[in-house]
């Protein structure tokens, strides 16, 4: 339900943009343009080869049922070029199989999972994130999908598929293993210090903080 209601949010932003009418931006002023159903092919270099972009190669896609009766996202062929100077590129990532775990490549996520459980091939086994539904969604999305599995665990717990195993070493053994690989942990309170101090910087300009790109920055701030 809660992914449900997140994108019924995300449908309704994109219809109350849809239906204001065409804009007629000010000179100076930006207008931003929704393009659906395209994905990136190629980049486009400048015809004077300096190696500057000059466009977008763009290929139109449509939607195709699957096997198990879900609409997928597949290429047409048809391909169609865009003229700009400036792309930013969206940083993710596609999750790879672990452990021999029964792994949809294509999707990137690990299949026959539950809510989150994967029963079929451990007990006691759970994933999260892309790993569970794929490289898919908006932010808010991990926070339902968290949940979701979250519950698989206790609905474990509380049926006693789960038991307590006193022997391990839970919190304190991860921590004796990560001293001994010499691996600094970084707590909450070392992740408020991080978060200050970057609201501090005197090169904010204009911004709420300013980032610590480097390890060697955080974990210098983390010493202090």
């Amino acid at each position: 339900m809660n992914n449900y209601r997140i994108r019924r949010r995300v449908y309704e932003l994109i219809l109350k943009a849809a239906s204001s009418g065409p804009s007629h931006p000010l000179p100076g002023q930006r207008e931003l343009l929704l393009v659906f159903f395209c994905k990136p092919d190629r980049f486009l270099e400048s015809d004077d080869r300096s190696g500057n972009i000059a466009g977008v190669r763009l290929e139109e896609t449509t939607l195709r049922g699957d096997d198990l009766g879900k609409q997928i996202v597949v290429g047409t062929g048809v391909f169609v070029d865009i003229s700009c100077g400036l792309v930013l590129k969206n940083i993710g990532y596609k999750s790879v199989a672990i452990n021999n775990l029964p792994f949809d490549h294509y999707k990137g996520r690990v299949l026959a999972n539950s809510s989150g459980d994967v029963p079929q091939y451990e007990t006691g086994l759970y994933v999260c994130g892309w790993l569970k539904r794929g490289p898919t969604s908006i932010i808010a999305t991990n926070l339902s999908c968290a949940e979701e599995t979250v519950a698989s665990i206790s609905e474990d717990i509380g049926k006693g598929v789960l038991t307590s195993d006193s022997a391990k070493l839970g919190r304190e053994g991860l921590l004796q293993l990560l001293e001994g690989r010499n691996i600094k942990a970084v707590q909450f309170d070392d992740g408020e210090k991080i978060d200050a101090k970057e609201k501090k910087r005197e090169n904010l300009k204009n911004k709420p903080r300013e980032k610590l790109a480097t390890w060697e920055e955080l974990l210098q701030v983390v010493s202090e």
